[in-house]
């Protein structure tokens, strides 16, 4: 199987992508900006994706120092903020942090939070260079042309005692079969480009790399970190047609799967590749 080139995919690329539809920005109907837009965001997103509250653990980063790499809009960015923490968060996309400052300064934060425009790969170049509690970054990296570069940039901001906690694509996930079966029509020979073009709600992203467990505690390791935990979760469950029109309708496969079976399920083909770290010695 030949590995697409992602490593040749221009930056400029990827930002342009999140700047046409930032991740979750259409999670609400309400006015763009206002309160009940924002709260509405935050609902659906710990609705479709509960797991996050529990992988993230906002409580006991009250009073720490948060790194998040891919704030977005600025959901997870406002729970830390919320639970006390002192939140650095950076993004690629110009629309989300435009959307993600404005969400903070709504909600009274912006005395806990600082934002950087840029890419992570270069993060030493936007970021001063200082030790945190944790660093976080949810379903990003995997979106970068070179994943290794921004784990090598993050290295530099973990001391010990930093945990690391990071989400990226599960290769042996329902998803990618779903995807496989649906989009790909079953050429298994173009997996990788057809992941990436259909791993998003907008079709077209550039970039989208996948990895199993042994692969991403590899990932890790090589770049300076041991895996302390690695889990998988997220199955979505629901019908598109219904999602998109505010509707939660399961699909008829999963509506009558006992909820033990469909966390099982879960627990081995999620999409979500939860890993926490911390740096190797």
């Amino acid at each position: 199987m030949t590995k697409p080139a992602f490593e040749n995919v221009p930056i400029e690329q990827v930002r342009d992508y999140w700047n046409r539809r930032p991740c979750n920005i259409r999670h609400s109907t309400k006015p763009l900006g206002s309160r009940e837009y924002f709260d509405e965001v935050e609902a659906r997103k710990y609705l479709v994706e509960p797991h996050i509250p529990g992988f993230a653990d906002f409580p006991r980063w009250a009073g720490k120092k948060v790194l998040e790499v891919g704030c977005g809009i600025g959901t997870d960015t406002v729970m830390f903020a919320r639970h006390g923490a002192q939140v650095t968060s950076v993004d690629l996309s110009e629309k989300s942090l435009e959307i993600a400052r404005q969400r903070v300064q709504l909600y009274g934060f912006a005395d806990r939070v600082r934002f950087y425009h840029g890419s992570a790969e270069t993060l030493s170049a936007l970021v001063p260079v200082e030790p945190y509690d944790l660093i976080y970054s949810f379903g990003v990296i995997h979106h970068t042309p070179h994943p290794d570069r921004v784990l090598h940039e993050l290295r530099q901001y973990a001391a010990p005692g930093t945990t690391v906690k990071i989400m990226v694509y599960h290769r042996h996930s329902w998803k990618v079969l779903w995807i496989l079966l649906t989009s790909g029509k079953g050429r298994f020979w173009h997996l990788e480009d057809v992941v990436a073009q259909h791993s998003e709600a907008e079709t077209g992203c550039p970039v989208t790399y996948t990895y199993t467990r042994r692969g991403a505690a590899q990932w890790l390791e090589r770049c300076g970190f041991r895996a302390r935990e690695i889990s998988v979760e997220h199955i979505f469950p629901y019908r598109i047609a219904d999602y998109v029109q505010y509707r939660y309708v399961r699909e008829w496969y999963f509506r009558w799967m006992p909820a033990a079976m469909f966390h099982g399920l879960e627990k081995r083909f999620g999409w979500h590749l939860c890993l926490t770290a911390e740096p190797a010695a």
